[in-house]
C-alpha cells in the first residue's frame, strides 16, 4: 500500500469536500460510538475488565519472548508450521513461497490489517495466486480498487448506492438500494470461491500461548469458512497478539466486541488449533502461521511500547473528531485515527509520517474509550516532541510553540493579552465572528468564522460563572 501519511493535510481537505464521504462517516461512526457507550454502561464490570486486560497485556510485553516461544512450541506440536518475518519484504517472500510450495492458485482471504501492512495480496498475486477478499467490506473495496478506511469496517466510506453501482459494474447484478439484497449478491458470488479455493488466508485477533491457537473474532461467517474449507490455512498475525493463557481469552472477548460495535459478543468466535485431526469433519490439512515483527521488537524496547497493547477494536477511531471528519484514507496508510497517528510513525519511521501526530485535537476521548488503556494523547504529544528533536518541524512552528508556551506559563500575561484582544474584538467586529484572518492563520477561516474574542478574560468569566466575587 502506497504511503502518503505526510500528505495528511491535502488528503484531509479533499475528504472534507467529499459530500458522499461526509454522509457515510456521519451515519456510521456515530452509531458505533453510541452502541459502544450503551454496551459499556450495561456492563457493570467494564472498567474492572479494562484494568485486567491492561495488566495482562503489560505482562505480555514484559515477557513477550517467553510467551511467543511457548506459542510456537504448542502450535508446532499440533502440526502447524510457524514462520517469523522480520520485515514486510521477508513476510511477502515467505507467503509467496508457501503458496508456490502448496500449489495454490486461488485464495480466499478474510479481513487482516496485518496482511494489509505487508501488502500480502500483491505478494500472492506475484506468485500466480488469485486473491479474493471474502469479508463483505473488503470485498467491496477490492472491487473499487481502494484500501480499507476503518479497522473493523473497511468500506465505511461507501454508501449503499455506491456499492450497488460497483456490483452492477463488476458482478453484473441489477441496481438496488436494499442492503439484504446486496449482501445476498456478495454471498452468491463468494460461495463458489470458498468451495474452490486451495488456501484460506486470515489474520488473528489473539494467539493463545498455552494451546498454540489462533482466535478469530468476526461478524461474518467468512473467517470460519476460509479457515475450515480450503486445504491450506495461512494466518498472518503480529507478534504482539499473543496472550498467555486460554483462560485470559474471556477478558478480551468481553471487551473487544463491546468496544468495537457495542455487541455483547461477536457473531463468530473461531478458535483454530492445528491441522485437521483424524475424525474431524473439516479443517485444513496444512496450516501455516506467519508471525510479523516488522518493527514491533524495536517499539517494544522504547518509550512507546504500550501501543503494542492495542487489540484493534477501532473505538478510538469512532470517538475521534478528526477521524469523524476526514475518514481513514486521509491518514495515508493502513492504520488510521488516533491509533494510526501513533502506530504508523513507529512502524514506517517518523520522517515518513510526521504529519500524523498533529492530526489530533488532544481532546483525550481516545484514551477514555481504549479498552486496554493506551495513553494515546501522551504518545501523540511525545511524537510531536520527537519530530522537533529530529528536525522535522519548521523554525516558524518551533517559534510559535515556544511563544505559546511562554504566554500560557504566565497567567498575568495571558490575561493582559485576552483583555487587549477583547477590546480590539469588540471594536472591530462588534462581537460577531471573524470572517477572515491573515496568513499564517488564514486556514482557520477558510471555511468558517473564527469566534470573536470575549470581552472579558477567561479567568474573569470563570469566576463569574462559579460565583466567586473576589
Amino acid at each position: 500500500m502506497e504511503l502518503t501519511a505526510n500528505a495528511f493535510g491535502r488528503n484531509a481537505r479533499k475528504a472534507l469536500l467529499d459530500k458522499t464521504l461526509q454522509e457515510a462517516l456521519g451515519r456510521t461512526t456515530g452509531r458505533f460510538l453510541a452502541h459502544r457507550d450503551a454496551a459499556a454502561a450495561a456492563f457493570p464490570e467494564f472498567e474492572a475488565t479494562r484494568e485486567r486486560a491492561s495488566r495482562i497485556k503489560r505482562d505480555v510485553l514484559d515477557h513477550l519472548d517467553t510467551y511467543l516461544a511457548r506459542f510456537i512450541e504448542e502450535a508446532e506440536k499440533r502440526g502447524t508450521i510457524v514462520h517469523v518475518a522480520r520485515d514486510a519484504g521477508q513476510a511477502r517472500e515467505i507467503a509467496a513461497r508457501i503458496a508456490r510450495d502448496e500449489g495454490v492458485t486461488l485464495a480466499v482471504k478474510s479481513k487482516s490489517m496485518a496482511a494489509e501492512e505487508v501488502s500480502l495480496n500483491e505478494a500472492l498475486e506475484g506468485a500466480g495466486v488469485t486473491v479474493v477478499e471474502s469479508d463483505l467490506g473488503e470485498f467491496i473495496i477490492q472491487l473499487a480498487g481502494e484500501a480499507p478506511s476503518h479497522i473493523i469496517a473497511p468500506a465505511v466510506h461507501k454508501t449503499r448506492e455506491q456499492v450497488s453501482r460497483l456490483f452492477e459494474r463488476h458482478l453484473g447484478e441489477p441496481r438496488t438500494d436494499s442492503i439484504p439484497e446486496l449482501v445476498g449478491m456478495a454471498r452468491r458470488h463468494l460461495r463458489a470461491k470458498f468451495l474452490s479455493a486451495g488456501m484460506g488466508v486470515s489474520g488473528g485477533n489473539f494467539l493463545v500461548a498455552d494451546t498454540g491457537s489462533v482466535v478469530l473474532v468476526t461478524n461474518e461467517g467468512n473467517g470460519r469458512m476460509g479457515t475450515a474449507l480450503p486445504r491450506v490455512h495461512l494466518a498472518v498475525v503480529g507478534i504482539e497478539k499473543v496472550i498467555p493463557r486460554m483462560a485470559d481469552l474471556p477478558t478480551f472477548l468481553r471487551l473487544l466486541p463491546r468496544s468495537a460495535s457495542g455487541q455483547t459478543i461477536s457473531s463468530y468466535v473461531s478458535i483454530v488449533t492445528g491441522t485437521r485431526r483424524a475424525g474431524d469433519p473439516e479443517g485444513p490439512e496444512r496450516m501455516h502461521i506467519l508471525l510479523l515483527d516488522c518493527g514491533r521488537s524495536a517499539i517494544l524496547e522504547g518509550k512507546y511500547r504500550e501501543i503494542l497493547k492495542c487489540i484493534r477494536c477501532a473505538a478510538c477511531l469512532n470517538t475521534c473528531p478528526v477521524y469523524q471528519s476526514v475518514g481513514g484514507h486521509a491518514y495515508g496508510w493502513v492504520y488510521s485515527g488516533p491509533i494510526g497517528a501513533v502506530l504508523t510513525p513507529l512502524l514506517v519511521g517518523l520522517p515518513e509520517a510526521a504529519a500524523l501526530p498533529d492530526a489530533s485535537t488532544l481532546c483525550g476521548a481516545c484514551a477514555d474509550v481504549c479498552p486496554v488503556k493506551i495513553p494515546l494523547p501522551d504518545f501523540l504529544l511525545e511524537l510531536r516532541s520527537d519530530a522537533r528533536d529530529q528536525g522535522l518541524k519548521t523554525p516558524g512552528e518551533i517559534a510559535a510553540m515556544k511563544g505559546y508556551a511562554g504566554v500560557m506559563k504566565r497567567a498575568g500575561l495571558l490575561e493582559a493579552i485576552e483583555r487587549i484582544g477583547g477590546v480590539l474584538g469588540q471594536f472591530f467586529t462588534k462581537g460577531k465572528g471573524i470572517g477572515g484572518l491573515p496568513y499564517p492563520f488564514s486556514g482557520w477561516t477558510e471555511r468558517r468564522d473564527f469566534p470573536a474574542p470575549a470581552a472579558q478574560p477567561f479567568r474573569k468569566l470563570w469566576k463569574i460563572r462559579r460565583g466567586v466575587t473576589r
